[in-house]
């Protein structure tokens, strides 16, 4: 789970907090992961937003058949808000320089019901979280998370910005036009207290 720490009104409450999980579709048992995937495909985005993302459900089910790829489905408040992938080995699809550095964050999507709540911005850094545990779990050598997003989508710059990535420059590569690649380096953890 990844709790902010600002608080968040939602329904008019000013005390209730904003909080994203991030489930691990591949670490799911196959009637956990289909009740998942159910919720997944009731996932929509506002028209203009289609020519950023693809279908959700499609986007799981092509990452759960590949070893690089690591689905996750975020909720908040006990229900499916979102998707993003972690990809291992295919960071130059984003802009970066090679492959192997970082981590690739794609499919990365908020539903329409639940944009505008700092939701991907709380998933986001949730994301790079999940990747620096999965470069310890797998011993990789992975420092960060990169990322790419369109031009025409302010409000995915603006939430990337908020949740850390710095830009990296434009990369041409991206089928829907211009993007900016953005880059978060994973926080150094503290010194432990003993």
């Amino acid at each position: 789970m990844f709790r902010s720490e600002e608080e968040f009104s939602i329904n008019g409450d000013p005390h209730e907090r904003r909080d994203v999980w991030l489930i691990p579709l591949k670490m799911l048992d196959d009637d956990a992961r289909d009740i998942q995937l159910g919720a997944v495909a009731e996932l929509a985005v506002e028209a203009h937003q289609r020519d950023f993302v693809g279908d959700p459900l499609r986007m799981m089910l092509i990452s759960l058949e590949e070893d690089s790829r690591f689905p996750y489905v975020i909720e908040s408040g006990g229900a499916a808000v979102g998707v993003l992938t972690l990809q291992s080995g295919a960071a130059t699809l984003a802009g970066w320089p090679d492959d192997q550095s970082v981590w690739l964050l794609r499919g990365f999507l908020i539903d329409v019901g639940s944009q505008g709540r700092g939701l991907g911005t709380l998933a986001a850094r949730a994301a790079v979280e999940e990747a620096r545990k999965l470069t310890a779990r797998l011993v990789g050598g992975q420092a960060g998370v990169v990322l790419s997003v369109n031009e025409r989508n302010p409000a995915g710059l603006a939430a990337y910005a908020k949740a850390g990535f710095a830009d990296s420059g434009r990369y041409m590569g991206g089928s829907a036009g211009p993007q900016r690649t953005m880059y978060k380096a994973f926080d150094r953890p503290g010194p432990s207290a003993c």
